[in-house]
């Protein structure tokens, strides 16, 4: 009967064991949630942004959801452009004259806006409804851990480019998002994988600009991408640089 108690307790503490080990296990969704955290957390739901990209001025306002994304240029015959999306319009003003547009060009000037307000506000859309995320894998990049999250959107509520696949190498130990890559079937397709340098905090909130490095096929896996570029193996096709960035 003792050796029958000694047993069924150590089984009840062996499991208890395999349980907490379990449940500490780290999951897709749980490593964004602190890479979230560690990159502005509850400060991208209060946020002002405005910085130059490519001879544009972009402001990019969120106010618990409900966001206002700017695009300020001139043209060449120096008329000022400025193109306006909330989450559920677009507006385009011309020398301060609103301008009626067919439905395909608001679209395309949408996702153009869309675009790089995405990739600046990266890793907080990670979290957004349409976002599928999986725990791939992990691996090591110049001497770093990190885990590989790749990523697939949903087509309700995923955009134009819905079938773009994504991946994200975070760091291990401080949860940062120092490498992403995604695959695009648009004119032909291609690979993009982008390294982060410039990192910066300003008013609690990590930003990067990026060296742009990539394929012009579909023939390299997302998977692969670390260990071709450790092996000086992808082209570096250019720099994504964010000039006079100001967060309030």
């Amino acid at each position: 009967m003792k050796n029958f108690l000694k047993k069924s307790s150590l089984f009840a503490v062996l499991t208890t064991l395999i349980l907490i080990n379990y449940s500490c296990k780290p999951t897709a969704q749980s490593i964004v949630d602190e890479c979230i955290e560690l990159h502005g957390g509850k400060k991208y739901e209060d946020l002002g942004v405005d910085f130059d990209f490519r001879n544009m001025h972009y402001t990019l306002e969120n106010r618990k959801g409900q966001y206002t994304y700017t695009r300020m240029q001139m043209d060449s015959s120096g008329h000022k452009i400025v193109d306006v999306v909330t989450n559920d319009s677009f507006s385009r003003n011309i020398d301060g004259v609103k301008i009626p547009l067919a439905d395909s060009m608001a679209k395309k000037y949408t996702n153009s806006v869309n675009s790089v307000a995405y990739f600046f506000l990266l890793p907080k859309p990670l979290n957004d409804p349409a976002v599928n995320k999986e725990l791939i894998g992990e691996a090591k990049i110049k001497g770093k851990e990190y885990y590989k999250i790749k990523v697939r959107f949903n087509k309700e509520g995923g955009g134009k480019d819905h079938n773009d696949v994504f991946m994200y190498w975070i760091e291990k130990e401080s949860k940062s998002m120092d490498y992403f890559a995604y695959s695009y079937e648009t004119s032909g397709g291609g690979i993009r994988f982008r390294e982060a340098f410039n990192q910066k905090t300003l008013n609690g909130i990590k930003f990067s600009d990026y060296k742009n490095y990539g394929f012009e096929d579909l023939k390299t896996k997302l998977e692969d991408l670390d260990v071709l570029f450790e092996q000086n193996k992808i082209p570096l096709k250019s720099e994504i640089v964010n000039l006079n960035v100001n967060i309030k």
